[in-house]
């Protein structure tokens, strides 16, 4: 990859004859950190707000990535009323480490593969803060090993204000694509330092010029599915929500429960992801049980859900329900 062009701007440049809210100009998913499926405050690693994971090592620090909001009209932007930002706060430096990372996997590793394109993003922090940013290809299990690195870096201030940062996306002419592929943007923030950083407003697009702001989908509903595609999570209403359909005991200690996905995901669900749950037959109280994956009828439409545990009736129905907790929750993952 070339070493990145930067610039750094409060005010939207213009798109000039490019039409500037198309719809999947945009390859990044909830660049606006709108939806937050799996909760709004985080502590460990992992995935966060939908689609963007978080990353650090070394012993003993705290971090804490949280869902922030905007006070009514002062989204950095003037025209764009975001809702929520994405705050990323280190308040204790621990030992040993040596990275913190925000990123977020693209689907495909083909996507703007010889092309150039622009990443621009707001930020701000509790101070001078240097972000450094890179763009992986991963060509998935199978394929070449993995190219790209380093476009650039950003000096943010405790002020909002828009950044990007142009660069190149290297051919894949040669290279072998395998399962599960794709291209990687990456920001470093400091590391081994009490630190406090918030990000807004991602996009990375075709080409040189820095467009307006737009999600991927320009939709709340079409952001919403395109998430899904790789994480869904049913969360319960009330301490006795229903979060499945019915299913049926193929013994005294199995029932198999199929739940239909709102979306097609990526591909068949490899995480369940539970809290606070039980299963009901809607005679007796609710019933304690493991819950896992039925892995023999899975599809990237339909999944089925094996709840095991004793007493339960031969061939009467079960469903998942909340277990006298409106925290509860049932969630598929199929992220890359």
């Amino acid at each position: 990859m070339s070493r990145a062009q930067l610039t750094s701007t409060v005010e939207q440049n213009s798109a000039g004859a490019a039409s500037p809210f198309v719809a999947g100009k945009n390859k990044i998913i909830n660049g606006d950190f709108g939806i937050w499926q799996r909760g709004t405050s985080f502590t460990a690693n992992g995935y966060t707000a939908d689609r963007w994971r978080f990353d650090a090592d070394g012993s003993g620090s705290t971090n804490t990535i949280s869902q922030q909001a905007f006070t009514p009209g002062t989204a950095p932007v003037a025209g764009y009323e975001g809702a929520y930002f994405y705050r990323m706060a280190r308040s204790a430096v621990g030992t040993g480490n040596t990275y913190n990372q925000l990123k977020q996997a693209i689907e495909d590793v083909r996507t703007f593969a010889g092309q150039t394109v622009t990443l621009s993003f707001w930020a701000k922090a509790d101070t001078t803060r240097v972000v450094n940013v890179y763009i992986y290809q991963n060509f998935g299990t199978g394929g070449s090993s993995t190219a790209g690195g380093y476009i650039g870096n950003v000096s943010l201030t405790t002020s909002w204000a828009r950044y990007s940062i142009t660069t190149s996306i290297a051919s894949i002419s040669g290279s072998t694509i395998g399962t599960g592929s794709y291209l990687q943007l990456l920001f470093a923030t400091p590391a081994a330092v009490a630190s406090t950083i918030d990000f807004w407003g991602v996009q990375l697009e075709a080409g040189s010029v820095t467009t307006p702001f737009t999600t991927a989908s320009n939709t709340l509903q079409g952001e919403l599915a395109l998430c899904q595609r790789y994480y869904y999570r049913n969360s319960a209403s009330n301490s006795y929500s229903w979060l499945s359909g019915m299913g049926i005991a193929g013994s005294t200690t199995v029932a198999d429960i199929p739940i239909q996905l709102p979306v097609t995901m990526r591909t068949t669900p490899t995480v369940l992801d539970t809290g606070n749950i039980a299963i009901n037959d809607n005679v007796g109280s609710l019933i304690t049980a493991t819950f896992t994956l039925n892995t023999a009828n899975l599809t990237n439409s339909t999944t089925a859900v094996r709840a095991t545990s004793s007493g339960l009736t031969l061939y009467r129905s079960y469903n998942i329900v909340a277990n006298n907790n409106a925290a509860a929750y049932i969630g598929f993952s199929a992220e890359l």
